[in-house]
């Protein structure tokens, strides 16, 4: 009897699959925010330790953004040579490893160098894990994509709170070196189950329009040319870097009030430290519960709406924030602009990924951090040239673009 089976294709993944698969990359997402915010809270002690200025300390952190833009379009190559789940886990590890150097060195050149490293795992894993959840969207067909980075924005909640119980009883090498030890055994068992479950078939983006069916008897369509392919080639990678500039506006505005809002409230608003660290709390929180309703919202909307109506929330919510004459007004102003920028994102890199695959996440991921590299610099030239509420407002003309830029590309990305 013939073999029927000769050649193997590729099958849907059963739904208990899919739901594990999703389980895993959501570990994933929350274990990257965890080990990245705990590294994040221990850099005034690292700062310390190495004797950096506060422009050498500066110039070295610049190594974690470096580091990941270097490598996010390497990562995508790599991710459609061995798969997605392949090159997530073995980027976890590189994550959990590199995140103990920093404590480790003695001078701001030498943490330049680690965290180079350290941000070319973070920007390897984040293109690496966002293309598996592109591909699990597209198999699933429900717009999950914001839940999983509610996950990691929890995550990084959990290890920034965690840090500062740990902070005054630890040392920075005990502590990361004890989120080496929990990442590497988070990646063990996740790990498991990735590599186990088949990445799920990417699908073509048809989450605007769908084509319309040939009708009986009707010829088939001619194969396209090579113009029609390069012309095709070419629309497609530029409504990539469109969702990448999605990405840049709303990375730029992350940026800019993680290093500016304590600022703002307290010389500006005249508020204690102590209120002044809680404005970006309000901003951080705001994003996951944005992020948390945001399969929900895009279910209702669709995905050209939240952009549109997320933008233009949050460009009216920075207004608010940096032009209102109290503290409070300025606090609901951040968390309006937390729940306006919850999804862009998100939705951005995974629009761009539907396109182009691992690729179309490199690009908007690699704009979106050149997003958070200009927002911080960008903010503190011009509060010097006008002022710093003046600055701010630079966060919601860039979102508000955002919300241009989608309404305008409406049609030709659903095309």
């Amino acid at each position: 009897m013939p073999p029927i089976n000769k050649t193997r294709t590729r099958t849907a993944a059963p739904d208990n699959s899919l739901t594990r698969l999703r389980i895993a990359l959501t570990v994933f997402f929350a274990l990257d925010g965890f080990v990245f915010a705990g590294w994040v809270v221990r850099i005034p002690a690292i700062k310390e330790q190495t004797g950096a200025s506060a422009s050498a300390l500066g110039l070295a952190l610049l190594g974690v953004s470096a580091g990941a833009v270097i490598t996010m379009m390497l990562t995508g190559r790599l991710c459609r040579r061995y798969g997605t789940h392949r090159v997530t886990v073995v980027c976890a590890v590189l994550l959990s490893l590199s995140v103990a150097l920093p404590p480790l060195t003695h001078s701001a050149p030498a943490l330049g160098a680690v965290l180079l490293v350290f941000g070319a795992a973070y920007g390897s894993i984040n293109v690496a894990f966002n293309s598996a959840a592109v591909d699990l969207v597209g198999a699933l067909r429900r717009p999950i994509m914001p839940s999983f980075h509610a996950a990691f924005s929890l995550g990084g909640m959990l290890g920034a709170g965690l840090g500062g119980l740990v902070a005054g009883a630890l040392s920075p090498t005990r502590h990361l070196l004890g989120l080496t030890v929990i990442g590497l055994l988070v990646t063990a068992v996740a790990g498991r189950t990735l590599l186990r479950i088949q990445p799920p078939a990417p699908t073509p983006d048809t989450t605007e329009q769908k084509a319309a069916p040939r009708p009986p008897g009707s010829p088939a369509p001619a194969p396209a040319s090579s113009r029609d392919r390069t012309h095709t080639r070419t629309r497609t990678r530029g409504l990539v870097i469109t969702f990448g500039l999605i990405a840049l506006c709303t990375a730029y505005g992350e940026g800019a009030l993680a290093d500016w809002s304590a600022l703002h409230l307290e010389h500006d608003l005249d508020a204690t430290a102590g209120v002044a660290a809680v404005g970006y709390s309000c901003f951080a929180l705001a994003m996951t519960i944005g992020r948390l309703t945001g399969t929900r919202l895009l279910e209702r909307l669709g995905q050209t709406r939240t952009l549109v109506g997320g933008g233009t929330t949050a460009a009216l919510g920075m207004l608010l924030g940096a032009l209102a004459p109290s503290v409070w007004a300025a606090l609901l102003g951040f968390m309006i602009t937390g729940l306006g920028l919850a999804n862009l994102f998100p939705v951005a890199v995974e629009r761009a990924g539907r396109l182009a695959g691992p690729d179309g996440v490199a690009i908007a991921s690699t704009l979106g951090y050149g997003g958070m590299l200009l927002g911080p610099p960008a903010i503190g030239f011009m509060a010097d040239w006008f002022s710093l509420p003046a600055a701010l407002t630079s966060v919601a003309a860039l979102a508000a673009t955002a919300a241009v830029i989608a309404a305008v590309t409406r049609r030709a990305a659903a095309a």
